[in-house]
């Protein structure tokens, strides 16, 4: 008999907060019988890929240092202890309000990591393997055999528990077929990556640059195309090196994500959930037909946001509305769309106290310029009111509906994967850019660094380059001979580059309509193509159709990812407990252990 074996595939902060949630619970659900935990990710333990202290000290966090926590509290529902512990502004001494850079985070991220571990029971010893995992063999019934890259013997393990994070993807097809264009003309076509991973040199100082997309990745390509090149801020003024390409970029809605909101919250909480929580969410799941995103859950959602809103705008700015919000209240949760839209016209008199939650969506639909030069001068103001709006605390009804997005979201994992939609509308409107960031985008767009494209921008090669249109200025057209696709790859199963998770789809397991690996809601196992969940097989974090808004999260706002966590945790904990049969001998340990 050996003793127990936990691998666990992916060392960052999703496998770290997995090890935190364990030593948690071990006290509880384990024995003294020993545990032997196998970390496997040829990243630093605790910070990984993303976090790693090997990047630019340039790129910051998106979140002020005091919305950081990878600590559980009372407001996270789960069976295991809570083990409260610092923010990232309370560990490093940092204001609360700054905008962190990503190496703090990372070292944030190690010493957790390092806590986790020294919070183990005695006899569970924990090994880090610097190495990638490239496949999972054996049959639910059996002890699991884990390969690694460049290993010869396998790791054995009673159970496995995959916290891969974001993963490398290959490109889809237009990708293919754009970068196959480049090749042919001498182009630059630079694919969805990571930015701080991405190879910048080939775009040449001075140059046109095509880039599709205005979410976080196209902060950071801006910020290492500028700053990380010599460029420099003079107050609002930015100061060229002479090193910089001139970036013309575009999206969909033609409009940067939304300014992190610059205020705190005060006074009184919209109760929430209210009209999107657990009961409606296990009414759509006992459904025998399925549900509809768009037809089902998206009028819950809409109800949820506004019941936020309204709630903030009633209870803290009652000179602007002119209804008592116990009959408002009343009358709103009976309302259907129509009648919830005549209720508010009557009752909130400005129209700029209403949420409008498709004028948000979409900004640029309606409008139309007659000239790029236009257009940059129509874009600033809108980066400007957004920047004004973001920070003046009259308009807090905008902080009410974040935390109703974040109730939302822990809802909306319990149904599994909603496709892509709702995960891009969630980013926009609450994981938008630092402020200062927007300022900045600004002062570049002000120096002709940067130069707006519009919404509905489109991407054609031909005629030796690549062309973009948009619907914002119509009939007009921009060329030039460098692409980048400013966003993350999709976390897809089929197309991962990941050789561990190619692997397992191939072996059978499932994967949604969208690309995700299915697992089991309660706990995270893996289901096959049958539905059924294996006993030996985890999976936790974006890849998965369980996937939260982030490893780490707000304190006191419920923490999506500590509930999967623990719930996973406390699946492991009791089944390495429970009576083994014999099991394959132990291959020598050549990496170095953590204790």
């Amino acid at each position: 008999m050996s003793r127990p074996s936990l691998v666990i595939v992916g060392a960052g902060p999703r496998g770290t907060g997995l090890l935190e949630r364990i030593a948690a619970n071990a006290p509880e659900l384990y024995d003294d019988s020993g545990l032997d935990i196998h970390l496997v990710d040829p990243h630093p333990p605790g910070a990984g890929r993303i976090w790693r202290a090997e990047q630019s000290p340039l790129l910051w966090m998106n979140s002020h240092a005091e919305d950081v926590t990878m600590f559980t509290d009372e407001t996270v529902e789960m069976a295991g202890p809570v083990r409260p512990g610092p923010t990232l502004h309370e560990w490093a001494g940092l204001d609360g309000g700054t905008f962190a850079g990503r190496q703090a985070q990372g070292a944030y991220l190690r010493w957790v990591y390092q806590r986790a571990v020294a919070g183990l029971p005695p006899n569970v010893v924990v090994y880090h393997h610097t190495r990638r995992a490239v496949r999972v063999e054996g049959s639910p019934e059996e002890r699991q055999r884990v390969w690694l890259e460049g290993r010869g013997t396998p790791l054995p393990a009673d159970l496995v528990v995959l916290a891969l994070g974001h993963l490398d993807a290959e490109p889809d097809e237009e990708q293919r077929d754009l970068s196959a264009y480049a090749r042919a003309h001498g182009l630059v076509h630079l694919p969805p990556d990571f930015t701080a991973d991405s190879d910048l040199s080939a775009l040449r100082p001075g140059e046109p640059v095509l880039v599709r997309g205005l979410g976080l990745a196209f902060v950071d390509l801006m910020v290492l195309l500028t700053e990380g090149r010599g460029g420099r801020y003079d107050g609002d003024t930015y100061v060229p090196s002479g090193r910089e390409p001139v970036l013309y970029v575009g999206s969909r809605r033609g409009v940067p994500y939304h300014s992190k909101i610059g205020y705190d919250w005060t006074g009184e909480r919209p109760p929430l959930p209210r009209f999107f929580g657990p009961a409606e969410t296990e009414e759509l799941l006992a459904r025998p037909e399925g549900f509809d995103f768009r037809r089902d859950v998206w009028p819950l959602i809409e109800k949820e946001l506004g019941f936020a809103h309204y709630h903030r705008l009633f209870t803290a700015h009652p000179e602007r509305v002119g209804a008592d919000w116990a009959d408002f209240e009343a009358r709103y949760a009976l309302a259907g769309p129509d009648g919830r839209a005549a209720l508010v016209a009557a009752a909130v008199p400005d129209p700029a106290d209403r949420l409008d939650l498709a004028a948000l969506d979409r900004p640029l639909d309606a409008v139309r310029h007659d000239s790029h030069d236009e257009l940059q001068e129509g874009l600033r103001r809108y980066v400007e009111a957004d920047l004004r709006r973001r920070h003046d605390p009259a308009h807090s009804p905008d902080l009410a509906v974040f935390l109703a997005l974040l109730s939302v979201y822990g809802q909306l994992v319990r149904l599994g994967d909603v496709g892509g939609r709702w995960h891009g509308f969630f980013s926009y409107l609450a994981s938008g850019p630092p402020g200062p960031r927007l300022r900045q985008l600004l002062a570049l767009s002000r120096a002709g660094v940067v130069r707006f494209l519009g919404a509905g921008m489109t991407v054609t090669a031909e005629d030796g380059v690549f062309r973009t249109r948009g619907a914002t200025v119509p009939g007009t057209a921009v060329e030039a001979r460098a692409l980048v696709e400013a966003r993350l790859p999709h976390p897809t199963v089929e197309r991962t580059r990941d050789p561990l998770l190619r692997a397992l789809y191939a072996d059978g397991a499932a994967t949604t309509p969208d690309g995700l690996l299915a697992v089991d809601r309660t706990d995270g196992r893996v289901l096959d193509r049958a539905g059924r969940p294996h006993p030996r097989r985890f999976a936790l974090g974006p890849h998965t159709d369980a996937r939260g808004s982030g490893a780490f999260t707000r304190p006191r706002t419920g923490g999506v990812a500590f509930r999967q966590n623990d719930a996973t945790a406390r699946a492991a904990l009791t089944f390495l407990r429970a009576p083994a049969g014999p099991a394959a001998p132990h291959p020598p340990l050549l990496e170095e252990s953590s204790r």
